[in-house]
């Protein structure tokens, strides 16, 4: 290839080659004739070689070879040399490269020049690549050009402008005599390079955004020339005239309405004339409208504004563009909580778009749905949930469930209501279900006295039809072993009567503990529920003691310590094994947002690792004490030192997934125990803004081992949802995050989300920890870090 081929025969050269290989072999020649040609000091295809390489660079290959020819023809006379010597700058340089500073005194000459398109190329670079140094250079020219006669020319000084404030902020102040006396200008494209210039200063500054409110008559009165302006064919898209402006005008007036009444009021009749009297068929009315109803809800409106705008959201949930019904499900996300009763008339609208194919429309309308649940509409909006749950796709399953679980415990109207539908959902999707849905729901059970007959027959007959939902098994099995004397009468008024032997409820939890879909801490409530049927039938007594014995040698270790400490129930503690296995009294529900991935629902307070007295002898005649003792091996008891029959119960009921810490034998550990109270852990607040509050607690485990606890709550008047925290560690530290407890935070503290992180240190180093907190609020989503560099009690101190 020639070094004079035209830059249109380099294109297709390009085009034509049949392999990457053969494009690179066509670049790097004529890369090589433009480096030649750059070199030599009369040349005049400059402009002609300097295109070619911008090509080349659009294309993704080295062009920086080309920077500083693109300066020498920046300084050139000639305005086609300028004019691509410019374009180059703004490809080839940005502020962090040394050329870029260059060119600073040729734009300032420039910037004089007499020919306005000269003027105007330097506007641009300055406005594309301008470092903070040569904004602060040129600032004093870009004011100047913003009170020149030329249009065109305050048109473009003016958006560079927007960038110099970006850039330095200091120098909002001296740009803002000129942007309030263009408001007066009639081109459409000063005014617009005006607003936007405005709305920069006034979100940067407090005093700046006060002195332009003064300027709310003016823009109210360009925005209604716009508005009942006649058909101009300079300025019409689709029927509105110059939407581009009447949207940036509305942005302005929202900044500068917000959180103040004198100005609200100035503007509140024209965002009535513009919301009735724009064209909602078209694409730009509709981002005029969405503009509206924005500001509307932003600023300190009527309450008839506010109703005429989520009119108009309700009627985009109704338009067949689907980016049209998703932004109005967001806005109406926003405003559910200040303006309930107003969305609450486009229910039926809602719920409609959880039908929607598009997954997104369908995560908002779901997100949407559960906001508008309310005490008067409680089962009509369940029954479109539980509708939806059954057919909404996996990725949706769990935040569904957690909602539907949320407004069913707030709005409740019966318990029987309650239990039935915290079942339907675990039928339909109980492996989506988070950890605590299962504590939460035996909590609820033990509360419902009443219910316990209807709600054992019902879990026995949903366990003989499906075992693969873990969790309804769970619930299934604990209830059938606090509950079985109930399910072998058949006296329940509720449901059907259905005759239930004790070898049935047997051959039922025998299948659950038999079955490969069944995990290990479901198989161990399953073990739990056919100890506790030992005291509540009088049949069958061996094949429990033979079925229990079986699971002696288990590999799963947690399933043979139960197994084996069951069987020392049978052989030597047989006279009290009728008040350890009693039915579990009422659980008091425990606070909000307490319970995390790793716990079993009970509120009994955990008791710390306790010394094991070896060889201590067993003494039958204080059966209360070894009751105490083997409460403390299997999980605890509220009241360790005095303990009751009923207390036995609650420990062995709920206890399946708790792993006794103790050293010792198995068997020796149902002697006698020293409980010793343990000191609270130290906790510190690791990170405090916008309303949201995480603190950091820390246990030691061993030399190497620390569980951390991550408490975080929102003291905000609106809930958080989609609220997620992420850790990183040094490479050497393993790092295991368990479930967390959810993933939203009601206003005002109600409640709070744990998350447990178990950290092992087998090298020692020097522990550090980056949480990233992600959540969602009002729609708008919010990410920040924080790094912890030491913990509680270790000398904390928080970056």
């Amino acid at each position: 290839m020639s070094p004079s081929v035209p830059l249109q025969e380099m294109i297709r050269a390009i085009r034509s080659a049949r392999t990457q290989c053969e494009e690179r072999g066509v670049i790097q020649r004529e890369c090589a004739a433009i480096r030649a040609q750059f070199r030599q000091a009369d040349n005049g295809g400059r402009s002609h070689n300097l295109a070619k390489l911008l090509y080349v660079h659009m294309l993704g290959y080295p062009a920086h070879f080309g920077q500083m020819e693109c300066v020498r023809m920046i300084a050139s006379p000639r305005y086609s040399e300028k004019r691509v010597g410019y374009l180059g700058a703004m490809m080839l340089l940005d502020e962090k490269q040394d050329a870029s500073l260059l060119i600073t005194n040729s734009i300032k000459n420039d910037l004089s020049h007499s020919s306005q398109y000269v003027q105007s190329l330097a506007l641009c670079t300055l406005a594309c690549m301008g470092s903070a140094e040569m904004c602060r250079d040129l600032a004093p020219e870009i004011d100047r050009l913003l009170r020149a006669s030329n249009s065109y020319i305050k048109k473009k000084a003016a958006l560079c402008a927007v960038h110099i404030v970006r850039k330095v902020h200091d120098l909002g102040e001296l740009f803002a005599p000129a942007a309030r006396s263009l408001l007066a200008e009639k081109n459409h494209g000063v005014l617009h390079g005006a607003v936007v210039l405005i709305t920069e200063l006034c979100e940067r500054n407090p005093e700046t955004l006060e002195r332009f409110r003064k300027t709310v008559p003016d823009l109210v009165q360009i925005m209604k020339g716009l508005v009942i302006s006649g058909y101009s064919p300079e300025h019409d898209v689709a029927g509105v005239s110059d939407p581009f402006l009447q949207v940036r005008i509305l942005r302005l007036l929202r900044i500068l309405g917000r959180n103040n009444e004198a100005a609200s009021d100035a503007m509140n009749d024209l965002l009535a004339q513009v919301a009735t009297n724009t064209d909602s068929t078209k694409t730009v009315g509709n981002a005029v409208l969405y503009e509206t109803v924005l500001t509307v809800l932003d600023i300190k409106s009527e309450s008839g504004l506010r109703v005429l705008a989520v009119n108009i959201l309700g009627r985009f949930l109704l338009n067949n563009d689907r980016n049209i019904r998703y932004i109005a499900m967001t806005s109406l996300q926003r405003i559910v909580g200040t303006d309930h009763t107003a969305v609450q008339r486009h229910r039926g609208t809602i719920v409609d778009c959880l039908k929607d194919h598009d997954a997104s429309v369908k995560r908002r309308a779901l997100e949407l749905s559960l906001s508008l649940v309310s005490a008067s509409n409680i089962r009509s909006m369940m029954k479109e949930l539980l509708l939806f749950l059954s057919s909404c796709p996996p990725e949706l399953r769990s935040n569904a469930a957690s909602g539907i679980f949320n407004a069913a415990e707030r709005y409740a109207p019966s318990q029987r209501w309650h239990i039935d539908t915290i079942l339907h959902v675990l039928t339909t999707a109980g492996g989506d279900v988070r950890d605590e849905t299962v504590p939460n729901l035996i909590q609820l059970i033990t509360n419902a006295s009443e219910l316990h007959c209807y709600t054992v027959h019902k879990l026995y007959r949903a366990v003989l039809t499906d075992i693969s939902q873990q969790p309804l098994v769970q619930v299934a099995c604990w209830c059938i072993g606090e509950y079985g004397d109930l399910l072998l009468r058949g006296e329940c008024q509720d449901t059907e009567p259905v005759q239930v032997t004790e070898d049935d409820v047997l051959d039922a939890l025998e299948t659950v503990l038999q079955s490969h879909m069944s995990s290990p801490a479901t198989r161990g409530f399953a073990l739990t529920a056919t100890m506790k049927l030992s005291t509540r039938i009088t049949d069958n007594v061996d094949r429990i003691r033979s079925i229990v014995s079986i699971y002696g040698s288990c590999i799963d270790v947690e399933l043979q310590q139960r197994a084996v400490e069951y069987n020392a129930l049978f052989k030597k503690y047989d006279h009290m094994r009728a008040a350890v296995l009693e039915r579990m009294p009422v659980i008091e529900k425990n606070s909000p947002g307490h319970t995390n991935g790793e716990s079993t629902g009970e509120t009994l307070k955990e008791i710390q690792p306790t010394k094991v007295k070896q060889g201590e002898p067993l003494l039958p005649q204080q059966p209360a004490n070894q009751v105490c003792d083997l409460l403390d091996l299997l999980g605890g008891s509220e009241e360790p030192l005095q303990p009751s029959p009923a207390q036995g119960g609650t420990a062995l009921g709920l206890s399946i997934n708790t792993v006794n810490p103790a050293g010792g034998d198995l068997l020796d550990l149902l002697g006698g125990l020293e409980l010793t109270p343990a000191a609270p852990a130290p906790t510190v607040t690791v990170y405090e803004k916008s309303g949201v509050t995480l603190t950091l607690s820390c246990e030691k485990q061993s030399d190497t081992g620390l569980t951390v606890t991550l408490t975080a709550s929102n003291s905000t008047d609106s809930d958080i949802s989609n609220f997620t925290l992420q850790a990183a560690v040094p490479k050497s530290v393993q790092l295991h995050m368990k479930a967390p407890s959810g993933d939203s935070l009601p206003a005002r503290g109600t409640a709070k989300v744990t998350q447990m992180v178990v950290l092992n240190n087998p090298n020692k180093v020097n522990l550090k920890m980056r949480i990233r907190i992600s959540y969602t609020n009002q729609g708008s989503g919010f990410q920040d870090t924080v790094q912890v560099d030491s913990f509680p009690g270790l000398n904390a101190a928080v970056h």
